[in-house]
């Protein structure tokens, strides 16, 4: 079940979203939601990326890239 809110948007922020989500067909109630979920993903990511980090230790790291034999990478691999 979604919640009603209301928010008070600054005029050129309202004119921005509007022009936006008109050009992607889609409400400005929509495109406020996405914008939000966005965010908080983005946020969320973040913080699952430090907690992962804090468990890393160069010394692993370098355990495991010591495993990699040092050759050229194919044809197909290269940039």
């Amino acid at each position: 079940m979604s919640k009603a809110m209301s928010v008070r948007l600054p005029k050129y922020l309202h004119r921005e979203i509007k022009k936006l989500a008109e050009e992607e067909g889609i409400s400005m109630s929509q495109f406020i939601a996405t914008a939000a979920a966005e965010k908080v993903s983005s946020l969320k990511t973040v913080e699952y990326l430090e907690k992962r980090a804090e468990r890393g230790s160069r010394e692993k790291f370098e355990h495991v890239l010591s495993k990699v034999s040092d050759v050229e990478p194919g044809k197909h691999d290269k940039l």
